[in-house]
């Protein structure tokens, strides 16, 4: 019985991060309410607050849930795009990924806009760049072992890198004037295969 009490309360707590992400990622934080969240997750305001303290703990939780999804998306597209001839195509592959997630509204208004307000802005870039830092140094440092980008700058080609993509994902979610996932990434590929 104790069992199957864990299992409810896991299928619970993951309903209630299911209905934040659709929630928080149509209407964004502030207009969501915990009513809401508890109604679409098909519980109680009671079993939510038995999971997460507050709205922001949740929202922390939906946050660090889209942001593995679209990671998971991520290495899935590197794997993929592996290629004998070509070792800068896993790495693009994986940052072409994160540019589609970031030009989608659900994830820009979580991720992007309600992030850094709710998290605060050094609390939202500690956590992504735990992220996508370990991400972005991994394909670095698989290039500099093919001999393309110099030992020396692998630590400052990665962070240079990272924050290049979350600026191309910030132009997206502002949908800047002539900016598109294909623009980014054309630029991002030369950016990246002239960088020794």
């Amino acid at each position: 019985m104790a069992k199957r009490t864990a299992e409810q309360a896991e299928e619970t707590r993951a309903a209630l991060i299911k209905a934040g992400v659709q929630l928080f990622g149509a209407d964004g934080y502030k207009q969501t309410s915990l009513a809401a969240i508890s109604k679409v997750a098909g519980t109680t305001k009671g079993a939510l607050f038995h999971h997460f303290a507050n709205k922001e703990e949740l929202f922390h939780a939906v946050w660090a849930q889209v942001q593995l999804e679209m990671d998971s998306k991520a290495r899935e597209a590197a794997i993929l795009a592996r290629s004998p001839t070509d070792p800068y195509a896993a790495f693009l592959a994986g940052c072409r990924t994160y540019l589609e997630w970031a030009g989608r509204s659900g994830f820009q208004q979580i991720v992007l806009f309600d992030g850094p307000s709710v998290l605060g802005a050094a609390g939202w870039y500690e956590q992504d760049n735990a992220l996508g830092h370990k991400n972005v140094l991994s394909g670095v440092a698989f290039l500099s072992k093919k001999g393309l980008i110099a030992e020396h700058r692998v630590k400052s080609m990665t962070l240079l890198l990272q924050n290049a993509l979350n600026g191309a994902g910030f132009a997206l979610s502002r949908q800047a004037e002539g900016v598109t996932t294909d623009t980014l990434m054309e630029s991002f590929e030369i950016l990246l295969r002239n960088a020794r």
